[in-house]
């Protein structure tokens, strides 16, 4: 759980600095989307879908902005989670 909780942060955080739409926001989001269309079989349907087309485009940014807005709701419930894992078994290793 601690790792997902380390993921949907810097996915938030990613998301959060896409949402000024400069020049660097546009080409920062392009670059790192298209990451995803490395991944094996889903990938170019992953990046697709993320998009809301076929490119980063106004769609992006509004789903970049809804995501922004839900992930810190995930993070806080799965941050819940991870800590009551934590209080049943204990943190030694």
């Amino acid at each position: 759980i601690g790792v997902i909780l380390l993921f949907a942060t810097m996915a938030t955080a990613f998301m959060g600095y896409v949402l000024p739409w400069g020049q660097m926001s546009f080409w920062g989001a392009t670059v790192i989307t298209n990451l995803l269309s490395a991944i094996p079989y889903i990938g170019t349907n992953l990046v697709e879908w993320i998009w809301g087309g076929f490119s980063v485009d106004k769609a992006t940014l509004t789903r970049f902005f809804a995501f922004h807005f839900i992930f810190p709701f995930i993070i806080a419930a799965l941050a819940m989670v991870h800590l009551l894992f934590l209080h049943e078994t204990g943190s030694n290793n």
